[in-house]
């Protein structure tokens, strides 16, 4: 067991729901940090966690959208703890403003879903000048994951609860540029594409959480550091891809899961007490699942670590 109760462990199936891989578990000890909840599958991870419990803080770009996303969640669960705060992953100044704001309010923190992103927009740049994929997918999550760290060691410790950071990639990790992180031309525009950066960006998701885990292994702190693919979800992120819809042409609706099942990988990764100790792996379907070649090599993992150092120390 890790921290709370459990009935019963059933296998889950692609089409599990996270209420459903959840079922039975209590985690009202727990508060949560969810990045771009006032949407998809984030909003349905946030209602997830606070109907077992867990103080939810939703980080987002849209304090306003974020607030009724808030309110429908306590309407549906009266008893929840839910709030909002505001973080641009574009922005390293908001990333370190929301650090600063949060450490500064004495919360615990247990568990990091680092779930926000964009996929596949024309090239353009970040506030801080770095490719917007890479940016927001990656780095701010990185940067923000660093900043957190010291709060989640010390909650982890005198709670002696297991702490989790659980980082969305995609199986779009598998179709980066050829070097799988473009290190010498980040930003370059003329050789863009739009597809290839969003693999470099997932890509770049599970090496991160692969180089973090390594380095809390090291340090000996109770505290995890997993990556999932959470499936194709009909969102309407998707809707905007045309090989989303060529797809279902191809192939039909049924390749798709709905929202309740895409969160499901998430909240069991970030819950369930199978996953105690659980620490570097890649997970698909409520499952360890087989990444590729790039997303396992762990010196392109130590290279990206520097230089994401970098980027993020200079910004």
């Amino acid at each position: 067991m890790w921290f709370f109760g459990s009935k019963g462990a059933p296998e889950f199936l692609a089409s599990s729901t996270a209420d459903q891989v959840t079922n039975g578990i209590d985690a009202s000890a727990l508060t949560a940090i969810v990045t771009g909840a006032s949407g998809g599958i984030g909003t349905e991870t946030a209602r997830v966690l606070a109907s077992h419990g867990v103080h939810v803080i939703m980080a987002i770009r849209n304090v306003e959208v974020g607030t009724k996303v808030k309110e429908n969640i306590k309407k549906k669960i009266p008893h929840a703890k839910i709030d909002v705060m505001e973080l641009d992953l574009c922005s390293m100044a908001s990333v370190r403003k929301f650090a600063s704001e949060y450490n500064s309010l004495a919360l615990p923190l247990n568990l990091l879903i680092n779930n926000a992103g964009v996929m596949a927009p024309p090239f353009m740049l970040s506030e801080d000048g770095i490719e917007s994929q890479f940016a927001i997918n990656h780095l701010g999550h990185f940067l923000l994951t660093n900043l957190l760290l010291d709060n989640m060691k010390n909650t982890a410790r005198h709670s002696q609860k297991e702490g989790r950071i659980v980082n969305l990639s995609s199986a779009a990790h598998q179709i980066p540029y050829a070097e799988g992180t473009r290190f010498d031309n980040i930003n370059d525009s003329s050789s863009y594409d739009s597809i290839r950066a969003y693999g470099q960006s997932k890509l770049a998701n599970i090496l991160h959480a692969n180089e973090l885990s390594r380095r809390l292994k090291e340090e000996g702190v109770q505290i995890t550091a997993n990556s999932l693919n959470p499936g194709a979800v009909d969102t309407n992120q998707l809707r905007h891809h045309g090989f989303i819809g060529r797809l279902e042409m191809l192939y039909g609706r049924d390749i798709l899961k709905n929202i309740p099942q895409g969160a499901a990988t998430t909240c069991y990764v970030a819950l369930h007490p199978r996953v105690k100790g659980v620490s570097g792996e890649y997970f698909e379907d409520c499952k360890i699942a087989t990444r590729s070649s790039l997303a396992k090599d762990a010196e392109l993992a130590k290279r990206l670590w520097d230089f994401s150092m970098k980027l993020t120390e200079t910004n």
